[in-house]
């Protein structure tokens, strides 16, 4: 996520105190964007999902478990340490969060909402997240952009491709196994 680089995180995610590999060159994208503060944030977290277990490999071997629950990320589930990250090591500063639903069920999903609650409410952190999740999408108060071939646009959490899909799922799941299943229904 280019944000993230031009923000000084690792491109394979953590904070900025986490350099198992250096990248020199930013993306052209990176390049491209200027970002401006109105209070600059020195503190936070990149986390992408798909680069999740290369860092929780790199946690292990730096043993630094503390800040994240005194348990090696490899040693619970995959939602677990997911929360267990959230929990333990978000506090003050600027969150740039890839696909964090990926290994959440929608009870964690959730639990996620909540932690994010208690930080952003009094202004201790902000969130970008992408997500394909109704259930994040739906934080009360978010700010929703769509990417579509038109550009990026600010939608409506029941605008959102997503929402609509799941609501009519939920609402009717034989009509979709019906056209998806056409010979086997």
């Amino acid at each position: 996520m280019p944000i993230a680089e031009i923000c000084g995180f690792n491109p394979e995610g953590g904070n900025r105190d986490h350099s198992r590999e250096v990248f020199a060159d930013r993306s052209e994208l990176a390049q491209a964007l200027r970002l401006s503060w109105s209070r600059k944030m020195t503190e936070g977290f990149f986390m992408r999902a798909e680069s999740f277990y290369n860092f929780a490999t790199y946690l292990d071997s730096a043993s630094n478990l503390r800040a994240y629950g005194g348990k090696s990320l490899h040693h619970q589930s995959h939602g677990e340490s997911f929360l267990a990250l959230f929990e333990h090591r978000f506090e003050q500063g600027i969150y740039i969060l890839d696909e964090p639903e990926a290994a959440l069920s929608p009870q964690r999903q959730l639990s996620f909402l909540k932690i994010i609650h208690d930080l952003a409410a009094p202004g201790h952190a902000q969130f970008l997240i992408a997500t394909h999740s109704p259930i994040l999408l739906a934080y009360p108060g978010a700010v929703i952009y769509g990417f579509d071939d038109d550009g990026i646009s600010e939608i409506g959490y029941q605008d959102t491709d997503h929402y609509r899909l799941t609501r009519d799922f939920l609402n009717s799941p034989d009509r979709y196994f019906k056209h998806l299943f056409e010979d086997e229904v």
